[in-house]
């Protein structure tokens, strides 16, 4: 058991008495920011294939997927629950109908006990959450929401196509439904400070979402973000300052929200730069080596307000 910040891993071993493996699900998914009703070419870090690395073809129908995943993940880490995770590119931009198809294929597959939908603020209106939590069978539901940074300004230099707002209204959106709710955040883009991570952290424990993902940002080959940084027109934080910022969010984040990731994993073919040249787990223990050197741990210096 970590003793410094809650593993995601930790909380749903609390939830449910035993090991919950997140499987990946890969959708025929698209983007209102790359299929022309926002934009065409999509946030500038995001790639052709999204962020579905080692995703199943999406082909497959939602329960093979599933289930190849767990004739194989299953003995190999010893788990019987699974959560099934819709993960590439934004998973509730579908007609009502279709989306239904999906999360019923989900919920039907013996072992699943929970669906998570990664997303964007800007596509979980009403028609489609109620679409889900009917579909979802009394099965938990979590959104996952792509915020990556708290500063709207920033947000447009990305190309993301939403503002802050847009996401503190799709939280509160979300919780109506009863959906436990997740937040991506990029805590090194080019445009934002060291104390915009700790601000980051205060916002989403102030709006008491239930587990975040802190991604390194890396550059995929392709992508408008490559170009910029070819040109030199962006200049990335160091590795240190990029621990000093996942330490400051850390310490900031309300005790009981659940930390999935604190550095991206991308395959190295695919980009010019990721985590430095470090290995994601060695970032993670940098990370936790500052803490024991501040004598810190998570929520130690949030404030309920």
């Amino acid at each position: 058991m970590n003793d410094l910040y809650l593993t995601f891993a930790q909380q749903m071993r609390n939830k449910y008495g035993e090991k919950v493996y997140k499987l990946p699900v890969n959708l025929p998914a698209t983007c209102p920011n790359r299929d022309g009703v926002k934009g065409t070419k999509g946030c500038i870090f995001c790639g052709a294939k999204g962020t579905g690395f080692e995703n199943l073809p999406a082909s497959m129908t939602v329960g093979q997927q599933l289930k190849t995943n767990m004739e194989y993940i299953g003995p190999k880490y010893k788990a019987k629950l699974f959560v099934a995770y819709f993960q590439n590119f934004t998973n509730t931009y579908f007609p009502p109908e279709i989306m239904a198809e999906y999360t019923r294929q989900a919920a039907e597959v013996d072992g699943v006990v929970e669906l998570c939908f990664a997303t964007r603020p800007d596509c979980v209106g009403d028609e489609i959450l109620s679409t889900i939590k009917e579909a979802a069978g009394g099965k938990q539901v979590c959104i996952e929401l792509g915020l990556q940074s708290i500063n709207d300004a920033t947000l447009e230099k990305i190309n993301r196509g939403h503002t802050v707002a847009e996401y503190v209204d799709a939280v509160k959106r979300i919780k109506t439904y009863g959906f436990t709710i997740g937040t991506h955040l990029i805590l090194n883009l080019p445009w934002d400070k060291r104390e915009d991570a700790a601000a980051a952290a205060r916002l989403v424990s102030e709006l008491g979402i239930d587990t975040v993902k802190t991604h390194t940002l890396y550059i995929e080959k392709g992508t408008e973000l490559y170009r910029m940084y070819e040109e030199g027109e962006i200049e990335i934080c160091s590795k240190e300052e990029y621990i000093m910022r996942a330490a400051d969010f850390i310490e900031n984040l309300r005790p009981d929200i659940s930390i999935q990731r604190l550095a991206s994993r991308v395959p190295n073919e695919d980009c010019i730069f990721c985590n430095w040249g470090t290995g994601w787990w060695k970032l993670r223990d940098m990370i936790e080596e500052e803490l024991r050197r501040r004598g810190s741990r998570q929520g130690a210096l949030w404030k309920k307000s």
